[in-house]
C-alpha cells in the first residue's frame, strides 16, 4: 500500500465560513486543498473563480490541487499559477493539444495533472504518463458533489498503476468522487496516491478526525 495523501475538496466547504474551514484544512492531517473549478460548460455546474481561489490562497500554506473542469483551459493556466495553483489539473477530455498543455503548465512552475472521465480509458495515456505529476481518476461524473462511487474505478486504478509502472515513472494516482471510510482502504489497496473527500470531510460530526482517519485507511 501507498502512503496516502488526503485533499478535502473545498466544493463542499461551508462558504459563509470559508477562512474557517479552510483553517480547519490547515491545522487538520490534510496534505493539500483540493479546489473544483466549474463553468457550467464543460459539466452541467458552476462552482467558483479567481476571487475565491485568491480567498483561499490568502489562508492556506498547504499545496493548492486545482482541478479544472472547463473547457480550453490553456486560456487560464498563467492566471491560476499567479493564484498560488501548486497543481493544475486539466481534462484530457476538455483538451485538444495535451502534450501542449502540459508543457505550459509546467512552464508556470506547477505541477501538471489530467483528469480522466470515468468513460475515458487509461490506455490514452500511454504516449504522456511519463509528462505527467499527477493522474486524477474521476470516480463520478464530474459536475456535482455527493454522487455515489462508481466501482470500476478500483479496476481502472490498477490498470493505470500498471501503466505508471512499465513506464517507469513516478506520477501520482488521486481519485476524486464518492471517496470515504468505507472505500479509502480498498482505493489506497488498488494503487491511489491521493484521495479527494469532500462531503465525506465537511459533512462529518468531527472533520479533523475524518481526515486522520482516511489519512490511517
Amino acid at each position: 500500500m501507498n502512503h496516502l495523501k488526503i485533499a478535502p475538496s473545498l466544493l463542499a466547504a461551508d462558504f459563509g465560513n470559508l477562512e474557517r474551514d479552510v483553517k480547519l484544512v490547515e491545522n487538520s492531517k490534510a496534505d493539500w486543498h483540493h479546489l473544483d473549478i466549474m463553468d457550467g460548460l464543460f459539466v452541467p455546474n458552476i462552482s467558483y473563480g479567481m476571487p475565491v481561489v485568491k480567498a483561499i490562497s490568502e489562508y492556506a500554506s498547504k499545496p493548492l490541487d486545482v482541478h479544472l473542469m472547463i473547457v480550453d483551459p490553456d486560456r487560464y493556466i498563467s492566471e491560476f499559477a499567479s493564484l498560488g495553483a501548486h497543481i493544475l489539473t486539466v481534462h484530457f477530455e476538455a483538451c485538444k493539444h495535451l502534450h501542449r498543455t502540459v508543457q505550459a503548465i509546467k512552464a508556470e512552475g506547477m505541477k501538471a495533472g489530467v483528469a480522466l472521465n470515468p468513460h475515458t480509458p487509461v490506455r490514452l495515456l500511454e504516449d504522456i504518463i511519463q509528462d505527467l505529476d499527477l493522474v486524477l481518476v474521476m470516480s463520478v461524473n464530474p459536475g456535482f458533489g455527493g454522487q455515489s462511487f462508481i466501482e470500476n474505478t478500483y479496476e481502472k486504478i490498477r490498470k493505470l498503476k500498471e501503466l505508471i509502472t512499465a513506464k517507469g515513472c513516478d506520477t501520482l494516482i488521486e481519485v476524486d468522487g464518492g471517496v470515504g471510510l468505507q472505500n479509502a482502504a480498498k482505493l489506497n489497496a488498488a494503487g491511489a496516491d491521493v484521495l479527494v473527500a469532500g462531503s465525506a470531510v465537511f459533512s462529518s460530526e468531527d472533520p479533523g478526525a475524518t481526515i486522520e482517519k482516511l489519512k490511517e485507511s
